[in-house]
């Protein structure tokens, strides 16, 4: 088993990453907010313009229970953001998709979010890539560290 690592440079960069994700999610909340949205609403209306999906699979992505995710959608289906319809390539399976209002409310809500964006514009475009690329390596989607 590794021992977890805990020198001061280590506990300074997780303290700043939950510094980044509690600032990220108090502005998630607020913008949600502002479209009269939870944050988890906000978060599977965004998740869905990426793509028509599965509740399942949205589940999966946002890591939480099949059940929540149907309530919410049914939330946004009575508010008419989100319709669900057959999946061309297996008829018995329904796709959450957002429908043009539903579109459109995410993408307001995306502009409306400063705060990532803001300071990632001071950074230039090289830096940003490898912010990028660091962050997927932590995530484990990027290449394996060198030696």
């Amino acid at each position: 088993m590794a021992t977890p690592r805990t020198d001061t440079l280590t506990v300074e960069v997780v303290e700043l990453i939950g510094t980044v994700v509690a600032r990220y999610y108090a502005e998630y909340e607020q913008a949600a907010a502002k479209h009269s949205l939870t944050g988890a609403q906000a978060r599977v209306l965004g998740l869905l313009t990426l793509e028509p999906m599965p509740m399942r699979r949205v589940a999966q992505k946002l890591r939480c229970e099949p059940s929540n995710i149907t309530g919410i959608v049914d939330r946004l289906e009575t508010r008419g953001l989100v319709e669900r319809r057959p999946d061309p390539n297996d008829r018995r399976v329904k796709l959450a998709a957002p429908t043009k209002d539903g579109a459109d409310t995410a993408r307001r809500l995306r502009e409306s979010l400063d705060f990532a964006r803001e300071p990632l514009a001071g950074l230039s475009d090289e830096e940003r890539t490898i912010l990028r690329d660091l962050l997927k390596r932590m995530l484990g989607e990027g290449a394996p560290a060198a030696p």
